[in-house]
């Protein structure tokens, strides 16, 4: 994947990053009849582009992934990490954990947690998230997960 690069959104973005959050996300069929049910929960805000908080992924013909983190200090959350289906499996996701991990220890932060559904903990797995908790979430089970950031050597 040498022609993906990653970059924080601008504005403009807002509706090829919405149809990324509307696809990945019924891509799921565990989560699908919810989101029909509740399309509110298809539809994605602005506010994370406009705190400078969400990165995208991109080719040099297409938007293919994002990813937002918030919070300042010690701990830091990643709320959305969504990869066009047909992007998926191809290391958009990886890539831009490593990107949240480099952005988030840059403003001083040693860990990322995440609340993850079921289908994506092995992922979470592999790039080195470690399950802390169980937890309910508007969808069923979860899992609250961490990954701890290396210090800047």
């Amino acid at each position: 994947m040498d022609d993906l690069s990653i970059r924080t959104a601008r504005l403009s973005d807002l509706p090829d990053l919405g149809e990324i959050f509307r696809l990945a996300s019924l891509s799921n069929e565990g989560d699908r009849p919810h989101l029909l049910d509740n399309p509110q929960h298809l539809e994605l805000s602005d506010a994370s582009i406009r705190s400078g908080r969400l990165r995208l992924a991109e080719t040099a013909t297409r938007l293919v992934g994002f990813a937002t983190v918030a919070g300042d200090g010690a701990v830091v959350e990643l709320e959305d990490l969504f990869v066009h289906p047909d992007w998926m499996r191809r290391g958009v996701a990886s890539r831009l954990i490593a990107d949240a991990v480099e952005q988030s220890g840059a403003r001083g932060a040693t860990k990322i947690e995440v609340t993850a559904n079921p289908h994506a903990n092995a992922f979470y797995e592999r790039v080195g998230f470690r399950a802390t908790a169980s937890v309910d979430t508007a969808f069923g089970p979860g899992t609250r997960m961490e990954l701890p950031i290396p210090a800047a050597g």
